[in-house]
Order: structure tokens, then sequence, then C-alpha cells
């Protein structure tokens, strides 16, 4: 017989009283809902700062730097959106790496007219490829900035933007106001702008130190509430020492009966034609029709156990007919990544939200060989092997301890199974079931075989 864990609520009820269970509770739904506060990237966030690097007759030149300080959450294609207000009539005379996608009303303008005249422009990257005389560094990749811990150097996005009809001194200029980031969707909180230290820049012969004119920073934070209500993601576990395959659990990131036409049969015939209709993009997921009806499943198989270590297997699933993830990630929960021995075919980085305490690990492709994942299909998968050493005083196999506690596909949190369902490892009471089965059924037949000779 499996056994059986009390509710989190049911042990709460017993360990504390009514006054105090309420508060533990109201307080973990409120965070639970939004999850705008991320314990394993606390200090994650993507800030921008614009530097003044000139004047101008009528306004200033100035470099725009979006940096990804988080830690495994990117920003993938088709990239990053931009907007903010003007605080008076500026108005947008060039840009260099980057362009707005409206140019506005520019009517009262004769001969020289604005690039954009709008008062709430909205900014996109340039596609790579680019002409270089448009170009600047850090820029024209698409709107995709990576995740700092995966890739630090391409976790920085650049535009150059020439603002007239503004202030030309630092007293007179004015802050934009109202900050939006869409990465490609909403999910991003930006905070008001904030005139700080100027920044200071060294030049290429590393000799010279100059710095901008006037500098204010905008900081914007992630919460996957603000960026979508259903999950996208999900986990599934099975064992070498179980016949049992746990699967994603049931309607995890929607069912197939709620919305029409949500997702496509495999063996759909002209399934091209349905995924992709001519001369139509649509970026909204059309998920392999499943059970779970999430558009990425992640696996984890206890493959082997050896004397001193013991082997995982990790595969992830792409069930999305619209979606390649290039540069994906995966971040993991489980005690034992401390003594990580090794990993085949993805990078591995610790993270470490707790001083001496390394139970969290970063995943991703190999670089040109693994970390473009490709949509729903025979080839829409990846997968590695984990070697773990047994650390003899917390490794077993027991009540579930070889699975992972959290899973997260590109900064997301993942459904997992619930804890009652993990293929559990036969216990004391079954093997004492099974001999004692074993003795009766022995004796019965030599009481058959006495009867026969007598």
């Amino acid at each position: 017989m499996e056994p059986h864990f009390p509710s989190f609520a049911g042990l709460l009820t017993k360990l504390c009283t009514p006054t105090i269970l309420l508060l533990v509770l109201l307080s973990s739904s409120t965070f639970t809902s939004t999850e705008a506060y991320d314990a394993l990237d606390p200090n994650g966030n993507i800030t921008i700062k614009w530097d003044i690097i000139s004047w101008t007759p009528d306004g200033y030149v100035a470099t725009v730097t979006m940096f990804n300080f988080q830690q495994y959450r990117h920003i993938q294609a088709p990239g990053w959106t931009l907007g903010w207000t003007w605080a008076k009539k500026e108005v947008i005379w060039s840009m260099v790496g980057s362009q707005t996608t409206e140019q506005g009303d520019c009517s009262k303008y004769k001969g020289n007219v604005p690039h954009c005249c709008k008062k709430t422009p909205t900014v996109v990257d340039l596609l790579p490829g680019t002409p270089y005389n448009q170009q600047i560094a850090n820029c024209c990749k698409g709107g995709v900035i990576n995740a700092w811990a995966q890739d630090p150097a391409g976790a920085v996005s650049s535009f150059q933007v020439s603002v007239g009809a503004a202030g030309t001194t630092n007293k007179t200029v004015r802050v934009p106001k109202n900050f939006t980031l869409l990465a490609p969707g909403p999910g991003y909180t930006c905070s008001p702008a904030k005139v700080v230290r100027p920044t200071k820049f060294l030049t290429a012969d590393k000799r010279r130190v100059t710095q901008a004119l006037m500098t204010w920073n905008v900081t914007c934070t992630y919460s996957q509430f603000l960026a979508q209500k259903t999950p996208t993601c999900c986990v599934s576990l099975s064992s070498f020492y179980n016949d049992t395959i746990v699967g994603c659990p049931t309607c995890a990131c929607g069912c197939q009966n709620k919305t029409a036409g949500s997702c496509v049969n495999s063996k759909t015939p002209h399934l091209a034609s349905v995924v992709s209709p001519p001369g139509k993009t649509d970026l909204t997921p059309l998920v392999q029709c499943t059970s779970h009806m999430c558009p990425i499943r992640i696996h984890w198989h206890v493959k082997l156990n050896y004397k001193e270590y013991w082997r995982v297997k990790v595969t992830i699933t792409n069930f999305n007919y619209r979606m390649n993830y290039t540069q994906w990630n995966l971040v993991m929960q489980h005690p034992n990544f401390d003594n990580l021995t090794q990993i085949f075919s993805f990078n591995y980085k610790s993270l470490t939200p707790y001083d001496g305490f390394n139970d969290t690990a970063m995943l991703w492709g190999v670089k040109f060989y693994n970390d473009f994942l490709s949509q729903a299909g025979p080839l829409g998968n990846v997968q590695s092997e984990l070697l773990f050493r047994k650390d003899q005083s917390t490794f077993t196999f027991e009540k579930g301890w070889a699975f992972p506690r959290r899973i997260y596909f590109n900064g997301d949190n993942c459904v997992m199974p619930p804890p009652d369902a993990y293929p559990w490892l036969p216990n004391d009471g079954y093997q004492s079931t099974m001999s004692l089965l074993q003795a009766l059924t022995t004796a019965l037949l030599s009481f058959i075989v006495l009867l026969a000779y007598a």
C-alpha cells in the first residue's frame, strides 16, 4: 500500500491556531497568484538605461540600452516592444538600431519630416541583416535578449534616438513617463524613470573615460500572472523501479473541449496548411491534442542505480506547432544537485538563492547543437542525462525523493503531478505480503505432494 501524505492545509490545521492559519493561507494565496517575486532570482529585472550623449539645436541624442539581469528568463522571438509617453511635445527626428511602429501626424513639419511624431511612440528592434550604417552595438537581433546566466554578452540590446522639441540642458529636459515593455506579450511592469549618476564610458584604447550628459533608469520586473493566466509547461515522471508512468496532470494547461480549434491532431491530413495558413503569421500556440494541452512537456526518468551513483534522463518535448524555442533553458530544484557529477549534451550552472545550499540548477542546450528546440513533430525534442553521486546521509529512492521539487521552462513555472501519484518504490509492506504469499504457496504445494505419496 502506498504511503499517504496529509495535505499542506491539514498540517497547518493541526499545528496552528485558527487565526494564524487564516493569515498563512491568505498570505500564501496572495503571493502564489501573482508570482511577481521570484525567490530563485530575487534581483532579476530588466533595466533600461537612457544616456544623453550630446545636445542638438532643439533637443538631444541619446543611447538607450536594455540590460536583462534575469538569470534564466529571456525575451524570445518576435522580441521586445518598448513604449513610453513624452512629457512635453517631443518628436523623434531619427533612430539607429531600431524604429517606431508608427510615424504619427507630422503634417506641421515642412521639408525635414521627423521619424515619429506620436505622443506615445512604440519602438521595436531591427532585424538581423540590417545595413551597417543603420546599426549600433548590441542592436538588430529582432528583439531577442538572452538570459544573463545563460549568455551575458547576448543579454543586452541598444538603440540610438535623436529627440527634438525637447530641452537642451539638464534643467530643461523632461524624462518620459509610463514606460511599457512587451516581451513579446504582457508580463512586465515598469517603474517611473529615475535620474541617476551619469554613465561613464571607457574609450576603445582604455586610456580615457567619458560620461553621459544626463542619465535616467527604468526598472521592469516580470510577473507570470500578468503574462498569461494559463501555464505553458508540465512535468511527467517515470522510474526503472516502477512500471507506472505518471503523465502530466489532465488539463494542466487547458482542456480540449473548452476552446474550439485550440489543438490539432498529429495525424490530421494536410497538417502543414492547418499549422501555417498561407501568408499569415500567428503566434497563438497551436498545440498537439493531448490530455494536458501544454506546449512544452518535461519528462524526468530515474534511469539507473549504481553502487555510488544514480542516473536521470531528462527529455523536453515541444507540442507547439507554431513555435521554435531558441536559447531555451530549464531550472530544476532537487536536493541532490549539490552532488551532480556529470551532465551530457546540456550546459549546467548552479543557482544558489540560499548560501551554502545548492539545490537549484539551470540547464540549457549547447550552442549550434541542441539550443534550438524545433516545433511539434519528430524533431521536436531534446534530451540529456544527469549523473549524481550518492550522499549516503540523504540519498533514498523512497517517498518520491528521486524526483524534482519544481521545474521552470524559460522562466515559467511548470505544473507538477500531485505527490501521491509519484512512482513509488515498493515498500516493506508489499515485500512482506509477497513473502507471506510465497510461504503459503510453498506449504500448500508440500501438503499436496505429501497427499500424493500417502
